[in-house]
């Protein structure tokens, strides 16, 4: 039973990440207000007062996100009690990664298998390539997607060697090394460490939005990889540095009401409330629900719901 203490300590946390939220959107907005005084030619000292709030406001934010990360294991204990969880790393920045695995296991749960997937999964020019071994790596007795999606395909070759399926066996081991392996000889995904175990839900963690002319092409890439993991075991988590236009979160949140649609989605990962709230989000997830948190567009608030 949740202690009261406890229970104060989560509507705290809850607060000061909703109010971390909002530093965020405060300071990202600053450097163009000061570059427009500047343009202006009328500066009367806007320019340093708007710095200094910007220089605030900056340190309101580090003061919050270290205190998201001191509480952040207290708040996520015993969400993720006894869950196996795979954690695919797609462009991420290895801090994140690392550190939502840490909260994973902080919230009772396992890290099944980790698994890095290379820039050359999102690239348009590899499609072909990632489609075409895809099918020859999928093991005995599992099905792809009908989807010609490059992203949808991989998707579903992972989930099927990683995930273990709510009403069917887990995946074979050897056969996951396998998948993992013959992906990293096709340059998809960098050598495997030691044998995966069969996960019930995964989280995908990837990086800030992509650039270039093929950028919509590699975030619909991404977000397809995860909403078909999302179809196997009990679901997952797409999470990501922005929802700036060009990354995979605001690939999926911008795709109706199709799987990507219905994918968990977070943004500002690279925070410590970010963090919270993916794990926050897996829990809700392999419970059922589902949510777009973070403080990017479309996104329903900060965190899931305190219990």
């Amino acid at each position: 039973m949740i202690s009261r203490r406890h229970h104060r300590i989560a509507l705290v946390a809850v607060f000061v990440l909703a109010l971390a939220a909002g530093f965020v959107l405060a300071v990202v907005g600053l450097p163009q207000r000061i570059a427009d005084v500047a343009a202006s030619g009328t500066d009367t000292g806007e320019t340093a007062r708007l710095s200094v709030e910007r220089d605030t406001l900056a340190a309101q934010l580090h003061a919050s996100d270290e205190f998201a990360g001191r509480v952040g294991p207290d708040l996520v204990r015993r969400k993720l009690t006894g869950v196996p969880v795979t954690v695919v790393a797609l462009g991420a920045d290895p801090s994140d990664t690392r550190a939502v695995a840490e909260l994973v296991v902080a919230a009772g749960g396992s890290v099944a298998g980790e698994v890095v997937l290379t820039p050359a999964v999102t690239d348009p020019a590899r499609a072909d390539q990632l489609r075409d071994l895809s099918a020859r790596l999928l093991p005995s007795g599992a099905q792809l997607p009908t989807a010609t999606d490059a992203g949808a395909l991989a998707g579903g070759l992972l989930g099927s060697a990683l995930l273990a399926p709510p009403d069917g066996p887990a995946p074979d081991p050897d056969g996951a090394g396998a998948v993992l392996a013959g992906l990293a000889g096709g340059g998809f995904a960098e050598a495997p460490q030691g044998s995966p175990a069969a996960g019930r839900v995964a989280v995908v963690v990837t990086g800030v939005a992509y650039s270039g002319v093929d950028a919509g092409a590699s975030a619909s890439t991404a977000a397809a990889l995860a909403a078909e993991l999302d179809r196997r075991g009990a679901g997952a988590v797409l999470a990501g540095r922005d929802a700036a236009d060009g990354s995979a979160v605001a690939a999926a949140r911008s795709s109706g009401a199709g799987p990507m649609g219905r994918l968990a989605t977070v943004d500002g990962v690279g925070t410590g409330a970010g963090r919270v709230a993916t794990v926050l989000a897996l829990a809700e997830r392999q419970a059922g629900g589902t949510g777009r948190y973070g403080s990017g567009a479309g996104t329903v608030g900060p965190v899931p719901a305190a219990p």
